[in-house]
């Protein structure tokens, strides 16, 4: 729970559900109220458009309207269909530009210094967001900047249970020294990387969300492929309504059903948020919890939340926004006797505009009627956003109470952007389709580390669900591997982390894909590694293997075979360029742990002992049969290197289940 200056809001995911249903409808309905031909926010001025490739530019018109576009020279027409849905494919263009396209239909359209070239998408969740002014480099070339041939276009995040026609909003632009502050700034890292390295012009699309699950990334087909998705996805699939369509049923039945059943008992008749409430007879209770854990483990129904507060010093006179995250299941919000806000759901996140003339420098009072229709109630926990001015000591008491059995709930949207299967990939990704695009670079998985093995599954289902949805062949998906994060481990262990980074190893299974390996350059206490110029290196160095066939050592040193004997363990490597390197430049090489198949780890000793081959001491009585490398949250050691400065990529010889071996998603009912 969170109160701080809405000045100072950094993400735009935090606005009010009643925000993004607006958007919504003016995406699901907009188009079709205007006789004008328009088209996507994807495209616009400067603009960069997929090369040697057909060209796709769509849009809407009105049912049976011609629509005329022109570009490099070319004229195309087609005729908008029975839902005003109108798509043309234009010719394949080389590198090049600037060009202007023209479109015309009742009305004209103009986009001008439109470049031809290669086009990426960069995903994931807050390291691929996090910006270029969060990170330790600053930008000294200015004339690369100012070059004009990188371009970037950031989507504003939206999330919805069905696949939504444009972005909620977004528009290319030139790079800046002041703009380039607020990308991605592993994208910016990439994108300079490949400028610098393939001789054409270079679109960047930021549609990335921090704290975000894979399963929020993949499509309602892909999921429902999988048992533990189907009770989240068959619904959704059945009733085919969005956010705004659940929204609009919501409302036809919400007077007649807050009248009779919801806003009722005593606390709603005595009128308990008012501040001058008499609350000497209110029980204490810690936030954020379930009250539960108080006492009320039979109550369904309201209980009555209340806590004063003060104002921190530097709070700024000016209009707030107040973040209570998820309740179960659903709340009234009053500070000082006003109403600021109100929302139905547990999944769906509370995000409320104060007007700075309720609040207070002292005294202010605020109340939360939260309103269980079953199982737990309450607050629920997330100190990620937690801050003292809310958390910890309120006081309650309850109010109505229900038959959880009997008491009629009603239909609304209800989700979480950061974990609701398939929410962001139809706000973000869908709306992206199908404009050309040379490749995706990924960064994510840290939100799944509990489910590190169903990862194994899931990232593979995912890049062939984009693919196969994009329509455009086997394009490149670049992968990073989880850096090092969280205390460092001096003893062989089992890791989460490592669990998570071997599951995107084994992704690259599939074809056109690459691994920028991070196993070196992350931070302990930070899961936001500062040095995001060398993910984007790595990354570009991917991509000019994998995506443009260029003969370069693209990856670290990775295991080609394993031989066991009764004394040692000679590992050999591929991707190692002139030779292995051990980065310390110490005889022996450390990280390496060797097991028995009584599953003991212990470390062994490693020598390199020709340009790709790494001979390990058995540091045990009895035969081993099995090695691991790196594998830790944070390895102490990781010193292994090619000559190309890439670390060697993580591994183990053995399968032996981990920690996450059978932890899938659970279904948690969204009670629409």
């Amino acid at each position: 729970m969170l109160l701080y200056n809405h000045q100072k809001t950094m993400n735009k995911v935090r606005n009010t559900m009643r925000t993004t249903l607006l958007i919504v409808c003016i995406l699901s309905l907009g188009h079709l109220l205007y006789a004008d031909v328009s088209l996507p926010r994807l495209f616009s001025d400067h603009m960069v458009l997929q090369r040697n490739q057909p060209i796709n530019v769509w849009g809407w018109a009105d049912p049976g309207e011609q629509v005329k576009v022109t570009f490099d020279g070319n004229r195309y027409k087609t005729v908008a269909d029975v839902s005003g849905n109108w798509i043309i494919k234009m010719d394949p263009l080389s590198a090049g530009g600037p060009y202007v396209m023209e479109i015309s239909g009742i009305n004209e359209l103009s986009f001008k210094d439109i470049l031809i070239g290669d086009v990426w998408l960069c995903s994931g969740q807050s390291n691929m967001q996090w910006n270029l002014h969060q990170t330790n480099y600053q930008e000294t070339d200015t004339t690369f900047v100012r070059d004009g041939t990188v371009r970037l276009f950031t989507v504003g995040i939206q999330w919805d249970y069905q696949p939504l026609t444009d972005v909620s909003s977004g528009s290319w632009s030139e790079m800046t020294m002041e703009n380039i502050q607020f990308f991605s700034a592993v994208g910016y890292h990439f994108g300079k990387f490949l400028s610098q390295n393939v001789d054409v012009p270079v679109g960047l699309i930021n549609s990335s969300l921090g704290a975000s699950s894979i399963e929020a990334w993949m499509s309602n087909e892909t999921l429902v492929a999988f048992d533990q998705f189907k009770p989240d996805i068959e619904p959704i699939l059945e009733h085919g309504k969005n956010f705004q369509e659940l929204q609009d049923d919501f409302e036809n039945e919400r007077a007649d059903w807050e009248a009779n059943y919801y806003l009722k008992g005593p606390g709603i008749e005595g009128e308990w948020y008012e501040p001058e409430t008499d609350v000497s007879e209110w029980q204490e209770i810690q936030v954020p919890g379930y009250w539960e854990e108080y006492g009320l483990s039979d109550h369904d129904g309201a209980v009555w939340y209340r806590k004063e507060f003060d104002l921190p010093d530097n709070f700024n006179e000016d209009q707030f926004l107040i973040q209570l995250n998820q309740i179960d299941d659903y709340d009234k919000t009053w500070i000082n006797g006003h109403l600021v806000g109100e929302t139905y759901g547990r999944r769906s996140h509370r995000n409320y505009d104060v007007d700075a003339g309720i609040l207070k420098a002292k005294n202010n009072v605020i109340v939360v009627r939260v309103f269980d229709i079953g199982d737990k109630g309450g607050f629920t926990t997330n100190a990620f956003w937690g801050n003292p001015i809310l958390l910890g000591s309120w006081r309650f008491k309850k109010g109505l109470e229900i038959d959880s059995e009997t008491f009629p709930t009603v239909t609304m949207p209800n989700a979480s952007p950061f974990s609701s299967p398939g929410v962001l990939y139809n706000g973000n990704i869908a709306p992206l389709m199908p404009f050309g695009i040379r490749g995706v670079i990924w960064y994510q998985g840290e939100s799944n580390e509990y489910r590190a093995h169903e990862y194994r599954e899931l990232l593979p289902a995912m890049i062939k669900g984009w693919r196969e949805n994009w329509g455009q062949g086997v394009f490149p998906f670049l992968i990073v591997q989880l850096a090092n994060h969280h205390e460092v481990s001096s003893r062989p262990s089992e890791s989460r982390w490592a669990e998570v980074r071997e599951a995107q190893f084994m992704a690259l299974a599939l074809p056109n894909t690459g691994l920028a390996c991070a196993i070196d350059i992350g931070e302990a206490m930070d899961i936001h590694p500062k040095n995001k110029e060398e993910v984007g290196k790595r990354l570009g160095i991917s991509a000019l293997k994998v995506a443009y066939g260029m003969d370069v050592v693209y990856s670290g040193p990775v295991v080609k075979s394993v031989e066991f004997t009764e004394d040692e363990i000679l590992i050999t490597f591929e991707n190692v360029g002139s030779g292995l390197v051990n980065k310390r430049g110490a005889e022996v090489l450390q990280g390496f742990a060797v097991a028995t198949d009584e599953r003991y780890f212990a470390w062994g000793e490693g020598h390199i002992v020709g340009p790709d081959k790494v001979l390990i001491t058995n540091p045990h009585d009895e035969v081993p049969v099995a090695i691991r490398y790196g594998w830790a949250d944070n390895p102490k050691f990781a010193d292994l290197y090619n000559s190309k400065d890439l670390p060697a990529v993580p591994f183990r010889t053995d399968s032996w289940p981990g920690l996450t071996f059978k932890a899938v998603y659970e279904h948690d009912a969204p009670r629409f």
